[in-house]
């Protein structure tokens, strides 16, 4: 196929490694990956300078976006705009906070029209499994999400109620009779409740409220009913080290089960959270320093699949800066425009490499999930690229990102690593006219 467009850069992330040479693409899709010049004939250039590297667009399987019923707390415009910023080129939207949840065709047809004329890049869409809409979930599947996700305790929102450990079997038995996926979050409702928090503004309360064994007890339940109906589960953003052992146990014995984190966890720690400072909430929490290193491990050995931002924003006064009150504040932390910074500057201060970086947040996610032409340069994906110079440092303004709410946790803070461009199906992406399309499992591409 005649090449429309050429990308040539002195540095490549193939599957192969970093190579200097050209990328051509045509009807969107990449069809020559070549060391050295292609002949461009009248194709256009695009020329990286010798400090960008050429990656493929992240892939961020993890994303609260809200609308519709909560576009206050973001919405589709927004978020989409704040991930083409941060190279992320294809996201996946969470079925709950929005209103209605996305839990029948009829909620999914709702959220995808909200969806329309507003994605600066690709979006598809979880649906939930929640105790009303169990035998049924085969219809929402063949609407077209990727799979289900399901809470173990309270979700936070009363329109989205936790799944008991015995709905919890039957989702994944009526979920492996189509092969789909159940995606959970695993804290146990049990050890919370034993563990309830008053209100407090110290951190360490807060932390002692969800402690590791909440996230362990639950793993547990998750493995349990994943090995006996065979269903494939994935664990969503793990903060605890503790329940690493028996993630692998269970991998190495044929469970078919992965497990995802996230920049906060990796990048964090609760030494560093000062009293009241309610904007570094998640649920679960930030965890200590150890606990971070193990993560660390967990990732670098493969126990740990990959890493996906949980972007879960709310108003700003939804965290409570007033009181500084944990136990009152919402849960989550908008991430979406960093993440690639926040992971690649505490990854390379480990000594771990940009394709590590790549392949957990761009190729491990869309082939765990099943988004394909996603997330690499390859003959036959999308061209969903991103110009990226490692070394360049720059300060993070939380006023000048493009999320709605200039609230999160890495205020001021210095990263090494800046997106320069984003390109969607080899377009560089305009953060003012929507490019992107709506995916659905069916029609991924």
């Amino acid at each position: 196929m005649t090449p429309e467009l050429i990308f040539r850069a002195s540095q490549i992330l193939t599957p192969d490694g970093v190579v200097a040479g050209s990328v051509a693409v045509a009807g969107g899709k990449i069809v020559e990956v070549a060391v050295g010049d292609l002949s461009d004939g009248d194709a256009p250039t695009v020329e990286l300078a010798d400090e960008e590297v050429l990656l493929p667009g992240l892939v961020d399987t993890h994303v609260h976006v809200n609308e519709p019923g909560r576009t206050d707390w973001e919405g589709f415009a927004s978020a989409t705009r704040a991930a083409a910023a941060g190279g992320v080129t294809t996201l996946l939207d969470m079925p709950l906070n929005s209103i209605p949840p996305t839990t029948s065709p009829e909620a999914l047809a709702v959220k995808r029209a909200a969806a329309r004329g507003k994605c600066m890049v690709d979006v598809g869409f979880w649906g939930g499994a929640v105790p009303d809409n169990l035998g049924q979930l085969r219809t929402l599947h063949e609407a077209g999400v990727f799979g289900f996700k399901g809470f173990l305790l309270d979700s936070g929102v009363s329109e989205f109620p936790p799944l008991s450990s015995e709905q919890l079997k039957a989702a994944m038995a009526e979920i492996a009779s189509f092969d789909g996926l159940l995606i959970v979050h695993a804290e146990d409702p049990d050890v919370i409740l034993a563990n309830a928090c008053p209100p407090t503004s110290r951190y360490a309360d807060f932390v002692s409220s969800r402690p590791p064994l909440a996230e362990t007890r639950a793993i547990e339940t998750v493995i349990d009913a994943a090995r006996s109906t065979g269903c494939r589960a994935h664990i969503v953003h793990l903060s605890s080290a503790d329940a690493v052992p028996a993630l692998a146990a269970a991998r190495q014995e044929g469970v078919r089960i992965t497990v995802e984190t996230c920049p906060h966890y990796l990048a964090l720690s609760a030494e560093e959270v000062a009293d009241g400072a309610t904007q570094f909430k998640s649920c679960p929490p930030v965890r200590d320093a150890a606990n971070r290193d193990r993560l660390w491990q967990a990732l670098a050995n493969g126990v740990i699949d990959f890493v996906v931002s949980d972007h879960s924003p709310s108003p700003p006064e939804l965290k409570r800066p007033d009181s500084g009150d944990f136990a009152a504040a919402w849960g989550g932390i908008s991430s979406l425009q960093l993440g690639l910074s926040v992971v690649w500057t505490e990854a390379r201060n480990r000594g771990h490499s940009l394709p590590e970086v790549v392949r957990w947040m761009s190729t491990f996610p869309a082939a765990s999930i099943g988004i394909p032409g996603k997330g690499q340069i390859t003959v036959g994906s999308d061209a969903d690229l991103v110009a990226f110079a490692p070394d360049e440092r720059w300060v993070v303004d939380l006023a000048a990102l493009h999320h709605r709410h200039p609230v999160g946790p890495y205020a001021n803070r210095t990263f090494t690593g800046a997106v320069r461009a984003s390109y969607l199906r080899g377009g560089e992406i305009d953060r003012s006219q929507p490019s992107g399309k709506l995916l659905d499992h069916n029609h991924p591409s």
